[in-house]
């Protein structure tokens, strides 16, 4: 690294990719002297880009906050990380409103140097996921960034809410939390409207208003864990109350979360859940390699027989004959 443009290009990525480095950590990685990395700042300024510094003892250096420098300054593994992140969420349904995926990777292709955008297109255009695509209803930019800083800032805000049933409301909420969840984002807190901890999607809120008021999030309060369990207990017609005799890591791998609750219990682990249908519940446990116990609904245990009696039938049935 003798040259001195390479030096200053180098010092330029270091500043990019750090939020701040002193002198003396600048001048080791530079294998240079503090001196020479003050003159490679000001050739950085003579070219427009706003290096700041801060003097002192332990000052550093860094680029101006909200600068922002064309072109793109990516390296190959910094270019594929941005790539897979991007393919990444349009396959989870993380997108927004606009066609942002698509629109981001389509400029970081335009400034990547030829080198590098051919193998990264070939990545984009031959990549193969074992899971479904998602397809989300995408809340707008706006209001889930506005969402989020409430939530790190711990600050109440006004939110204007259509709920499933298509009813306009105008309510306050101390958001908690951020959830994205199996192709939808929600936001979890407190309802000021309700007086209660309630789960919102955020995809049904038109706006996000700040508020003077600040809150204080309840104590180890887990996002996550609130809104699976309230998706579990949804408004479904089966209550279903199962104990399933085998270790909870194993059968916790092979359930839905999203949609059961699990609790160890001396004699394996109690399963509670809601079900529209009994058949799927049936076709469920019986995927199962435990033996399991049901407490409710009666009905279970019928449509477990039914399911049984089809599996007889179909092992019994010999290949010249077909079901009526």
């Amino acid at each position: 690294m003798s040259h001195p443009l390479t030096r200053v290009l180098t010092l330029l990525e270091l500043l990019q990719s750090n939020a701040r480095l002193t002198g003396t950590e600048l001048a080791d990685r530079l294998d240079t002297d503090v001196r020479t990395v003050r003159r490679y700042t000001a050739h950085l300024r003579e070219l427009g880009i706003p290096v700041e510094a801060e003097r002192g003892r332990y000052g550093g250096y860094r680029l101006a906050r909200g600068y922002r420098m064309p072109p793109l300054v990516l390296t190959n593994d910094e270019a594929l990380a941005v790539v897979l992140g991007l393919l990444a969420a349009e396959r989870l349904g993380m997108g927004t409103a606009a066609p942002a995926t698509a629109g981001a990777l389509a400029k970081i292709e335009r400034v990547l140097p030829h080198a590098l955008r051919e193998p990264l297109a070939a990545m984009r255009e031959t990549l193969s996921f074992t899971a479904n695509a998602v397809t989300g209803q995408a809340p707008t930019t706006g209001v889930l960034l506005a969402l989020a800083q409430a939530s790190r800032a711990r600050t109440t805000v006004g939110i204007s809410h259509q709920s499933w049933r298509e009813e306009h409301t105008e309510r306050d909420i101390d958001p908690y939390g951020v959830v994205f969840h199996t192709g939808r984002w929600y936001v979890v807190g407190h309802d000021h409207l309700r007086d209660s901890l309630r789960t919102f999607r955020i995809d049904r809120i038109a706006s996000v208003t700040p508020r003077a008021d600040s809150f204080t999030a309840l104590d180890g309060f887990d996002p996550v864990a609130h809104l699976t369990s309230t998706l579990a207990q949804g408004p479904y017609r089966w209550r279903v109350e199962v104990t399933i005799h085998g270790p909870l890591d194993e059968i916790a791998r092979r359930l839905p979360r999203s949609a059961v609750t699990l609790t160890a219990q001396p004699t394996g682990v109690l399963m509670h859940t809601w079900a529209e249908r009994l058949d799927g519940m049936a076709h469920l446990l019986a995927s199962l390699e435990w033996p399991f116990t049901i407490h409710q609904p009666d009905e279970l245990r019928q449509a477990l027989k039914d399911l049984a009696a089809q599996l007889t039938a179909a092992a019994q049935r010999g290949p010249e004959e077909l079901p009526q």
